[in-house]
């Protein structure tokens, strides 16, 4: 007897997903340029909070925010040592040495300089997490105007970034059948990603042979598979991240923390 597999259902789209990937773009412009005004704590604090509060318009799960958002959340506080050490010192120093002085202003310019990283950060994972690339490539040429060129450039290079982890995954496991996986991690890992190097140049060489050779390249108008077209959804989005930002900048203000960068 045999048994029939059901097919596996597809993903529900979120809302998000029915945005154009070029309002997207504007979306995380409109997310993340204003934030570079002030360095404070409320603001960013308030604009990743309002931007958590839209991961169910995105579709993605909060496990899978949290796990892509990781890298920034362990090199956020880097960009924050410099200021620790070497901002102007204010109120009580805490601790100095040369020109490096650790004091309460520091400190909380510190914080706020993290803070701002990942709110910096996020609108990129929250709004690109699900986007096609195919349709972000139409969207580019057709509603940003960029060159075909540079589209496609975009388009080839973001579907051979599966390749590479599978390269890596590859590599790892026939290090490991080999008995030389198990030790010296930190050797390991510049020695695949010089490896992943060299097959990432030998594959875009022949990608771009390759598409060269199919007329990619080739001057005059080109036709696109999908058309891409802006609609009242995409006007809501666009409102929406206004009064997002607005609500983060506001919140700065009414709390007192607000200043400009050059202030």
């Amino acid at each position: 007897m045999t048994t029939v597999e059901k097919p596996t259902a597809a993903p529900p789209r979120a809302w998000l997903d029915a945005v154009n990937p070029a309002t997207k773009i504007l979306l995380a412009l409109l997310l993340s340029i204003p934030l570079l005004a002030s360095i404070d704590p409320v603001s960013a604090g308030a604009a990743i909070t309002l931007q958590l509060l839209c991961i169910p318009l995105t579709g993605l799960s909060v496990p899978t925010v949290l796990r892509r958002l990781l890298p920034v959340l362990l090199l956020a506080p880097v960009a924050g040592i410099s200021m620790l050490l070497y901002a102007e010192p204010g109120g009580r120093i805490h601790w100095a040495f040369g020109y490096a002085t650790i004091s309460d202003d520091s400190i909380a310019l510190a914080f706020a300089v993290s803070l701002r990283v990942i709110a910096l950060a996020l609108p990129t994972i929250l709004l690109f997490g699900r986007t096609d690339p195919t349709e972000l490539a139409a969207a580019l040429a057709q509603i940003v105007r960029l060159p075909t060129r540079f589209v496609l450039g975009v388009l080839a290079g973001t579907r051979t970034l599966g390749l590479f982890l599978d390269d890596w995954r590859m590599m790892a496991l026939a290090r490991r059948a080999r008995g030389v996986g198990d030790r010296g991690a930190i050797r390991r890992f510049f020695s695949m990603a010089f490896v992943l190097l060299v097959f990432a140049v030998r594959r875009g060489t022949k990608l771009a042979m390759a598409m060269e050779a199919r007329g990619f390249g080739a001057p005059g108008q080109r036709t696109w598979a999908h058309t891409s077209r802006l609609s009242g959804r995409d006007a809501v989005a666009v409102a929406g991240g206004v009064v997002l930002i607005a609500l983060a900048l506001t919140a700065a203000a009414l709390a007192g923390t607000f200043r400009f960068v050059w202030s």
